[in-house]
């Protein structure tokens, strides 16, 4: 498999910079045997059966995005610089992996400051990427930070615009509650209270699994031969609840639905080892592209991704590569709003 195989035109207007309003008034196609159907994410329920259960991801969004001052006496008198900080994961150690610009016009050693209640030294370099010592900790940090931080908005959003008060609120799932992503999982923005109401008064079941999303999410693949790109790896969790609700739904004939590749890429790595789900709790940098044995996914909910992307094979490798280029051909004929903020797709295998 080649790189260029997953490769398609996609016009520039499409790739959404804000969401729909309601969340769940945003577009849905749904792809199942040959048919294509061109719907609303509020029409999830003539899709979605009694007993069927939806697998969320409940990882919340930090504001991982600052923007500091590092002051430094030099021979010519007092100097400052601008060094703006994207946080990556926390480490061991209480530090933080962070991506900062310009990296040349800091030293370890030095601090940089984000207002009047935060404040970071920079440990060390490694690898291209800061290690930074916060000067607060536990919820103490949590405040400061959202007051600090920015959403960290993906790439192809960030240049087009900044992040603001909105995307708080927009680029968070209403279910958020287990801190520590740098990046949404962006089909359960389209979820709503009035929604999930209905889904279970409809008897739709839901678990609920953990993957904090990282900033390599949104790295290139830069391999033409796709089978020898290494992924990021990011940490997750599947309880022993969560994994006793998923085999209870196999068991019982119905289907096993997660709602966006960071879910399904969790209950996948979950059930790597014996083909069937289980626990877990670690680092995974599972790999999913044309040809992978899927053990726990009968269909998934997700937006539509960027060319040439790991999401893109993902969805390949669920519904055939032939395919999902013709949803894709569909999707952009008729004008469906592409990436994070864009609309959704339920594809059925």
């Amino acid at each position: 498999m080649k790189l260029s195989d997953f490769d398609f035109d996609l016009p520039e207007e499409l790739i959404a910079t804000r969401p729909a309003s309601p969340r769940s008034s945003a577009r849905l196609l749904v792809a199942q045997q040959d048919r294509i159907t061109d719907a609303r994410v509020t029409d999830l329920l003539q899709w979605i059966a009694p007993g069927d259960r939806l697998v969320l991801n409940d990882t919340k969004v930090i504001p991982a995005r600052l923007s500091g001052q590092r002051h430094r006496d030099s021979a010519q008198g007092p100097v400052s610089a601008r060094i703006e900080v994207t946080l990556l994961e926390p480490q061991a150690d209480g530090c933080w992996a962070a991506l900062l610009k310009p990296l040349k016009k800091i030293k370890p050693g030095e601090v940089v400051r984000f207002g009047d209640r935060l404040s970071a030294e920079l440990v060390e370099v490694v690898d291209g990427q800061g290690r930074l010592r916060f000067n607060l900790v536990g919820e103490d940090f949590d405040a400061a930070l959202a007051e600090a931080g920015a959403m960290p908005l993906p790439p192809y959003i960030a240049a087009k615009r900044a992040a603001d008060e909105q995307d708080k609120t927009d680029y968070q799932t209403v279910w958020a509650r287990s801190s520590g992503a740098v990046a949404a999982p962006t089909a359960s923005l389209h979820f709503d209270e009035a929604l999930l109401t209905a889904l279970a008064a409809r008897g739709v079941d839901f678990t609920y699994v953990t993957l904090h999303v990282g900033a390599g999410t949104f790295l290139p693949v830069k391999v033409e031969d796709v089978t020898t790109h290494k992924m990021h790896a990011e940490w997750g969790q599947v309880t022993k609840q969560a994994a006793a609700e998923i085999a209870a739904t196999k068991a019982a004939g119905k289907r096993v639905i997660p709602v966006g590749t960071t879910a399904l890429r969790l209950i996948e790595s979950a059930a790597r080892d014996s083909g069937a789900i289980a626990p877990w709790e670690g680092e995974t940098d599972i790999f999913i592209y044309p040809g992978f044995t899927f053990h726990v996914t009968d269909a998934l909910m997700t937006n539509f991704h960027l060319p040439k992307s790991t999401l893109l094979m993902l969805v390949s490798a669920l519904m055939g590569q032939e395919r999902m280029r013709r949803v894709y051909a569909h999707a952009v004929t008729e004008r469906y709003r592409f990436f994070s903020y864009g609309d959704a797709s339920l594809l059925i295998p």
